[in-house]
């Protein structure tokens, strides 16, 4: 079974619309649902959130997935986007579109934003999968990583445009983005979350380093965290192997979870 040739749309108090499609079988196999959040500049059609598609219509689970607001098929301008404006649109699809208790699946920097909706949505979060987590990357993994020419570029022009090794247009980063995103940050002192967490790493990732998905679980209050590094890993984690591995830690926590 393949996407409908148009996402749904989901439309934000300013006019903007968030882009949305959702796996819904007419029988559930559990209450639990799963919410996919997609990193930086990527957008719900990718090779994770597709096979995850697949595998929830499948396992017979209910599974929303959207695009960011100026992400893929949303409107918005990339240049006023900011950690903010994409945690409200993350807590606004989880609470409009999601059905029944969540798993959280966030990749790159949308595991920042999968930690910080469980923060603003205890209730309603019951585990996180994250795959690659950047939480902090707009300051740890950009900022403090910038020569003093790209620094000097953001605080004159207010943007930089930096070369993407995964397509032709460049990533436009704004001084916004970097400001905003400092409001956001976790990884200065204990983040209290309880819900159980799984962390699918590669150490050969050249974007999120492995040491800062460590510095995530060092961070963490919950005590059920666990971390699976794949030496050969790379950013994507999207080979079979990589997908296999996530569905079966999915299978697993919602096994662990809808048993207590």
């Amino acid at each position: 079974m393949t996407d409908s040739p148009d996402p749904r749309k989901f439309a934000r108090p300013d006019g903007e619309s968030l882009a949305y499609r959702i796996e819904k079988p007419a029988t559930p196999a559990g209450p639990t649902g799963l919410t996919w959040l997609g990193g930086f500049k990527s957008d719900m059609t990718g090779t994770k959130a597709g096979a995850l598609a697949e595998w929830a219509r499948a396992a017979r689970r209910n599974f929303l997935r959207f695009d960011y607001f100026a992400h893929g098929a949303s409107s918005g301008d990339f240049s006023e986007a900011t950690i903010g404006r994409w945690r409200e649109d993350a807590l606004a699809a989880i609470d409009a579109l999601a059905e029944g208790p969540q798993i959280l699946v966030g990749s790159s920097m949308g595991g920042w934003i999968a930690l910080l909706a469980a923060l603003a949505r205890p209730e309603r979060v019951k585990a996180l999968i994250l795959i690659a987590p950047a939480p902090d990357f707009t300051e740890e993994l950009m900022w403090k990583n910038f020569s003093d020419e790209v620094c000097e570029i953001l605080l004159r022009d207010g943007v930089y445009r930096r070369p993407s090794e995964y397509g032709e247009e460049p990533y436009e980063i704004t001084m916004k983005l970097i400001e905003e995103g400092r409001n956001h940050l976790l990884l200065g002192k204990p983040i209290p979350i309880k819900a159980p967490i799984r962390i699918l790493q590669g150490m050969a990732d050249p974007d999120v380093p492995w040491k800062h998905a460590m510095r995530l679980v060092e961070t963490l209050e919950s005590n059920d965290v666990a971390i699976t590094l794949t030496k050969a890993g790379d950013h994507r984690l999207s080979t079979p192997e990589d997908i296999a591995r996530l569905t079966q830690t999915i299978e697993t926590l919602l096994a662990e979870i809808e048993a207590r």
